[in-house]
């Protein structure tokens, strides 16, 4: 089995297994960055950025903006092979990502992305040879419905935007990407992770492409990369939808 020099969501050098995936995926979204990782985006020098999103041990993580980062980030999680399941309020907004994933041999929508109400569910067994992304689309004060209880489950919460409400789930992620904010909540930001000034004022200047990946002992700032194949799913990037 190969392996990859990667940052984990803690900002650490780490090694991320191998994960594999069938010909017919590769076809619609193929892999971007190391083998077993995944590239988020450039840095300010030109270098790609790479997380270790699936991980052997159980992973929060939180984005902050528009639905299109986090869309981008599930079909880079399905490339990889990971098992994806979306809990959302607004199902018709994650059809992309579903049509992406493909069909099975019966001819019905792939199983291996699945669209569920937010409402607490039990969830397959994850495994190093299927790893889980479970994605929480529920709004800016997210409930604990799915947490990462087990290794190889990554439980990833969409937040449209900061609320005081939501500082638990900010404040326990392993992983937090953060596009542009206004600056109220930018100051918010601040308060939340205890940013310097010049911290959460780069928050209020990011471009549509820019993000600010944010963990223990990390603060990245990376501009992301989109693959012909992604912009024909989703678009061009862009901050919100």
């Amino acid at each position: 089995m190969s392996s990859s020099r990667l940052l984990d969501a803690r900002g650490r050098d780490g090694v991320a297994p191998e994960f594999l995936v069938s010909p017919t995926m590769l076809d619609v979204v193929s892999p971007s960055g190391d083998r077993g990782g995944m590239m988020l985006g450039q840095g300010t020098k030109g270098e790609p950025l790479t997380v270790s999103v699936l991980r052997p041990t159980p992973t929060r993580m939180v984005v902050v903006g528009g639905l299109y980062l986090a869309r981008q980030i599930a079909l880079r999680a399905m490339a990889t092979g990971a098992f994806i399941i979306i809990a959302t309020g607004r199902p018709q907004a994650w059809q992309p990502v579903v049509r992406a994933a493909g069909q099975g041999p019966d001819g019905r929508p792939s199983p291996l992305v699945q669209l569920r109400r937010l409402s607490p569910a039990d969830l397959p067994r994850p495994t190093e040879d299927m790893p889980l992304l479970v994605i929480h689309d529920g709004g800016h004060v997210p409930q604990e419905l799915f947490p990462p209880r087990a290794p190889w489950q990554t439980t990833m919460y969409v937040l449209p935007y900061l609320h005081p409400q939501a500082t638990s789930t900010a404040n326990n992620a392993d992983l937090v990407l953060l596009q542009r904010l206004p600056m109220g909540q930018a100051q918010l930001a601040g308060q939340m992770w205890r940013l310097r000034p010049q911290m959460f004022q780069q928050l209020t200047q990011l471009k549509d492409d820019q993000v600010i990946a944010m963990g223990q002992d990390m603060w990245a700032h990376l501009r992301l990369y989109t693959t012909p194949a992604e912009q024909q799913i989703l678009g061009a990037v862009r901050r919100g939808d």
